[in-house]
């Protein structure tokens, strides 16, 4: 069966011309590498910003200090309703998609221990928390019917025609993180802490694009080389840090956190081996993502109104330990192109008599460089073309939230409005490593990407019910 074809010719800059996959890139830094965890609806609507005001098991998210400001034990559950919307334009047309899920998505609690009255330390406490919330993203980009790839045989001699029918990346799956942590409280002046975080993820993803056969009148799916695969990984990692009062209104707040080290294990499909044809194969990766450090800094005016402002930046980048080229060609791609990873969250809350009124913005940046790549145009024109945001963007949340105070009982809500864009690269494959888009009757290859423009827009409310005692 004939399964050539006459690929594209453009020059692409030299970290893509191997058989990696642009799904890998973004999951190591979306999903393995990514902030946003979830804790209770107090947490989400000031936007996670809470690292020098403590008071909240979610505070293990950003600062295991915060632990040891409690002085009453406190066990909660969180509802999430997720509502995922993604847009892909190109060439003038839009196709857009949205995911809802509702989940329980946090449950944790804090454990208080009064150490005595001889000693400065006040109190010791322990702190549980738990999340889990869905990865699960679909980009469909739509057709151009100006693109259109010849299908030559060994010979050189065009045998069919294929139009671009549009192309989807379509993810599946959750991921979870399960933190522990001691606060102390010193004097009711400084407050140390230490936390130790269990990750774990599942996914399914997929990188397919469709094409119409001249010849054949149809329009079939081609995946990606080494797709559709799934991972299942484990994680670990640790925190540490310290929040003191200045005075009575001032605190500020500094915690380190490691690099998460994840154990990833894949099984994928390949397709035209040289030896072993097509079939499913498997590998084990380990990654570490970014150490990062988080300064807080908060102003307590009284017992009714408090801010909060958390600063996050990574100190390190992601890297692969290396079992072979693939391994090494990511390393170098995150060594040239990924920068330190920053975020900046505000948080505030005010309290009329139980009423609670809470609100937060948070601003991460974009994670990498500036990058040159070979494009193919929606007339089908080939050059290379410079990306501000190629794979991922900076991301904006606004955040708001109520809550009741029954005394023993409490409950809260929160919305989230996260948006970001970006410019998503796919098509690219190359002859010589073998990395196109497979069908069972043709392969295409292209030097050159397709780069389509795509917002996601996310719109997530999270009711929380409490109790203290």
């Amino acid at each position: 069966m004939i399964k050539r074809t006459l690929f594209i010719l453009g020059i692409s800059a030299t970290y893509f011309v191997q058989a990696q996959n642009i799904s890998t890139i973004q999951n190591t830094v979306d999903v393995y590498s990514g902030s946003a965890s979830g804790g209770s609806s107090k947490y989400m609507g000031m936007a996670g910003s809470m690292g020098a005001l403590g008071g909240d098991f979610s505070t293990l998210n950003s600062n295991p200090a915060g632990i040891g400001v409690s002085i009453a034990n406190d066990l909660s559950a969180t509802l999430n309703i997720e509502s995922n919307k993604s847009t892909s334009i190109f060439a003038g047309s839009s196709n857009n998609y949205k995911i809802n899920n509702t989940d329980l998505g946090n449950v944790g609690g804090i454990m208080v221990f009064r150490t005595g009255e001889t000693s400065n330390w006040k109190f010791v406490n322990v702190g549980v928390n738990y999340s889990t919330r869905s990865i699960e993203n679909y980009v469909e980009t739509p057709e151009n019917n100006n693109l259109i790839y010849d299908i030559v045989d060994n010979d050189g001699n065009v045998i069919d025609n294929l139009t671009f029918k549009g192309h989807a990346y379509n993810r599946y799956g959750n991921i979870s993180k399960m933190s522990i942590g001691v606060g102390g409280n010193y004097d009711n002046r400084i407050y140390a802490g230490i936390g130790i975080n269990i990750h774990s993820t599942n996914l399914d993803q997929y990188d397919t694009a469709a094409f119409a056969s001249s010849k054949y009148n149809s329009v079939d799916a081609y995946d990606k080389q080494d797709t559709p695969f799934s991972e299942s990984s484990s994680g670990f990692s640790a925190s540490v840090g310290v929040i003191g009062k200045v005075n009575q209104n001032f605190r500020l707040g500094a915690a380190i956190e490691t690099p998460t080290w994840w154990s990833v294990a894949r099984a994928y499909n390949f397709y035209e081996d040289p030896y072993y044809g097509d079939g499913v194969g498997n590998e084990d990766r380990k990654l570490s993502t970014p150490m990062k450090a988080i300064l807080s800094a908060a102003f307590v005016a009284n017992k009714d109104f408090s801010i909060n402002v958390d600063y996050s930046i990574g100190l390190t980048k992601p890297k692969y330990k290396v079992y072979g080229d693939a391994e090494t060609e990511l390393n170098n791609f995150f060594s040239d192109n990924y920068k330190s990873l920053s975020e900046i969250k505000v948080g505030a809350e005010y309290r009329i008599a139980d009423f609670r009124l809470r609100g937060g913005y948070g601003l991460a940046s974009n994670p990498f460089d500036s990058m040159s790549i070979s494009t193919l145009s929606e007339n089908g024109d080939t050059g290379n073309r410079t990306f501000d945001n190629l794979f991922l963007g900076k991301r904006n949340t606004l955040a708001f939230g109520v809550g009741y105070d029954f005394k023993t009982f409490y409950i809260d809500a929160a919305y989230q409005n996260i948006t970001s864009e970006y410019s998503n690269p796919f098509m690219q494959g190359s002859s010589a490593y073998n990395s196109g888009y497979f069908s069972p009757d043709y392969i295409v290859e292209s030097d050159a990407f397709i780069v389509s423009d795509v917002k996601n827009t996310r719109n997530n409310f999270f009711i929380t019910l409490g109790w203290k005692f």
